[in-house]
């Protein structure tokens, strides 16, 4: 098979190009078609890779602000047409679905989620500073993306759903089926700091952006007065330290290789707003430390109460104060943990996406109807 991959944008690094070095690792022949690539801010070893950039990276200032050429991406990403491949493997949460292919060819979508700020409008402006007139503006282009992002998703062979929630999201935005596949966690190097010498504090590792709803947890931590750590970077960082008082300690941002043992140390970690997936709460998992997060999204598939952690039901204070106040981390066995994480191991990952790949060419192929089988289970996806 020749395959070629298909990511949004390469000017941010994130939980899609965790995924993207995953599978650019088991395809590493393939070429990576994107909109933007911004050199400067992606992983050196990027630098090596074929990437094949549309039209669209040479507006000007669009590696800083890419937000702001919207309208543009779909008319971009509908222009091209990836010829000379057999199998083309996206990985999308904004637009590169609509690319286009010949009939003999097929097109897998690993869906991160069906493109949030169309489909997902209200949530997304309520943590945007946007003026009144500026979001009456955005809606009618919204409604014109809505139907563009549809019929784009039409054109795809196969969805694959990186949690249930997106599953069920690809099913009533797309009205398509899809497969759950977990994203790739490196769990062994989390495992690796695995400790018995817990300090006194709770962990967030985020992006500083509001719809991550991180002034919900330096809320609650003020009000119990517990002590909070919070590692990661973004716009929405002033605003959160004036928020915060003397127990919430901003980290900024904290190096890979340091990462592990400030998830090992911490009484637990919180993931207080709505994930696609989270790979943090895998992470901590992984290195045997229980999670306080939010009882939705992906959090449904990685969390599991009473085992690894607790679910607070409310996306709000009240919710989050609740069973944060009555938690209590020595309940909770770090070695069941650590085997609960390892099923959302990387190794896992692409065993079970180059099988997809297999087995989907393989069908289209002989003609027939493709239904995939797990290769880890033997159960059907």
């Amino acid at each position: 098979m020749k395959i070629a991959l298909v990511h949004d944008w390469l000017n941010q690094v994130g939980g899609a190009e965790d995924v993207l070095d995953a599978i650019k690792r088991q395809y590493p022949a393939s070429p990576v078609f994107t909109s933007i690539f911004d050199k400067k801010r992606m992983p050196a070893h990027y630098q090596g890779w074929d990437v094949r950039t549309l039209w669209l990276n040479r507006l000007p200032a669009i590696h800083r602000r890419h937000q702001a050429y919207l309208p543009l991406y779909p008319l971009a990403w509908n222009k091209l047409e990836i010829n000379g491949y057999d199998v083309i493997l996206s990985n999308k949460s904004g637009f590169c679905h609509g690319l286009r292919f010949p009939p003999k060819s097929m097109h897998i979508c690993y869906c991160l989620t069906p493109t949030r700020y169309v489909w997902q409008l209200d949530n997304y402006l309520a943590g945007e500073d946007l003026s009144a007139s500026a979001k009456w503006l955005l809606r009618p282009l919204i409604s014109l993306l809505k139907r563009w992002d549809y019929a784009a998703a039409q054109r795809v062979s196969h969805f694959i759903a990186i949690s249930t929630a997106v599953q069920e999201r690809i099913n009533r935005h797309y009205r398509r089926t899809s497969t759950v596949i977990f994203p790739p966690v490196d769990t062994a190097r989390f495992e690796a700091m695995a400790t018995e010498s817990i300090e006194d504090y709770f962990l967030i590792v985020s992006r500083l952006i509001p719809y991550k709803r991180i002034d919900l947890a330096i809320q609650v931590a003020g009000a119990l007065g517990f002590k909070l750590k919070i590692a990661g970077s973004g716009r929405d960082r002033e605003r959160l330290r004036a928020l915060a008082g003397k127990n919430v300690e901003f980290l900024g941002f904290v190096p890979a290789a340091e990462l592990p043992g400030l998830m090992a140390k911490c009484r637990a970690l919180i993931l207080p707003g709505l994930e696609d997936f989270g790979i943090t709460p895998v992470q901590a998992q992984a290195a045997g430390r229980p999670v306080i997060a939010f009882g939705g999204g992906g959090a449904l598939d990685t969390v599991i109460p009473g085992l690894t952690g607790e679910h607070f039901p409310e996306l709000n204070a009240d919710s989050l104060k609740e069973v944060w106040r009555n938690f209590d981390e020595h309940a909770y066995n770090s070695q069941e943990i650590r085997a609960h994480a390892r099923k959302f191991d990387t190794s896992a990952f692409l065993e079970r996406i180059d099988a997809f790949v297999r087995q989907a060419w393989d069908a289209k192929s002989a003609g027939l109807k493709f239904q995939y089988r797990d290769p880890l289970d033997g159960n059907k996806g």
